[in-house]
């Protein structure tokens, strides 16, 4: 299946010079938003993953179907100030301006292993700042999968060690 083809190009949004990819368009057609999820899976399924970390918002859309397919545990890297409990915070950049996650200090035991599942992977901050939060509670990243990659920006060379997958690629 050619997701592409389902994915919504949006010039000079947020910003002059951004042609934003907007997966709204994907995720309203569900066998589509299914077959995605499915072969996300697939391309991951035969990592020892004890829980997926979705950074806010879209890692949410992507990262929590991919947990249930699974069978595993889900958790929220949130915005500053969204969380309830207590947090361990970073701040990170994108590729138009910055922002700052945070995870609940509890999220993850130490040894866990973890794959962290986003829309898209463009400069690598938010995944970076991600990976950082989640070896701060000790977890064990095993991989990374992504809807799309914008592979200009060339955000996956910033990753040794472990996996990083991609079911569209810009």
């Amino acid at each position: 299946m050619n997701f592409k083809d389902y994915i919504r190009v949006i010039p000079d949004f947020p910003q002059p010079g951004i042609r934003f990819k907007d997966i709204t368009t994907l995720l309203q057609n569900g066998p589509v938003y299914k077959e995605a999820i499915e072969q996300l899976k697939q391309l991951i399924q035969d990592k020892e993953i004890d829980v997926i970390a979705g950074p806010e918002a879209r890692g949410f859309v992507i990262g929590a179907p991919l947990a249930t397919a699974l069978g595993v545990g889900f958790i929220p890297i949130r915005k500053s100030g969204k969380l309830p409990g207590e947090t361990i915070e970073a701040d990170y950049g994108l590729e138009y301006g910055k922002d700052r996650l945070a995870m609940h200090k509890d999220a993850i035991k130490p040894g866990q292993k973890v794959l962290i599942a986003d829309d898209l992977l463009a400069t690598g901050g938010t995944i970076q700042t991600s990976v950082d939060l989640i070896k701060q509670l000790g977890g064990e990243i095993v991989g990374a999968a992504f809807l799309i990659e914008l592979t200009y920006l060339d955000g996956r060379s910033k990753f040794e060690g472990f996996d990083v997958v991609s079911l569209v690629q810009y």
